[in-house]
């Protein structure tokens, strides 16, 4: 089982971009359980929360992209999102989804999100 990012790339300062996050081999009483999270390290500094959604739908989003990010799952195909919007310079970093059970944990390999003009 794994979990494989995609959407990151070079984006301009005010532009957008959506993250995807696609979980595989995991069965649906394994995944809908999982509390999901996104996350991003930027050069230099510490592996950060940006937002997270439980099973439940509870949503929660640090408070540097609040109002400009959107996180989203689809337990139907197996897949989490992370719409990006108004980005700046500083979401400039490695995105990480992570999956989080009972009595497991996963993490994606990251997908490079670079703003820039």
């Amino acid at each position: 089982a794994q979990l494989v990012e995609s959407g990151g790339g070079l984006v301009q300062p005010g532009g957008s971009l959506r993250l995807t996050c696609k979980g595989s081999g995991f069965i649906s009483s394994v995944w809908n359980p999982f509390h999901m999270g996104w996350y991003r390290q930027a050069p230099g500094n510490q592996r950060e929360l940006v937002a997270t959604v439980t099973s439940s739908g509870d949503i929660t989003y640090s408070d540097s992209v609040k109002g400009r990010f959107t996180i989203s799952r689809d337990n139907a195909v197996k897949r989490m999102y992370l719409q990006m919007n108004n980005v700046k310079a500083e979401d400039t970093a490695l995105y990480y989804c992570n999956a989080r059970g009972s009595r497991n944990e996963y993490w994606g390999q990251g997908t490079q999100v670079t703003v820039s003009s």
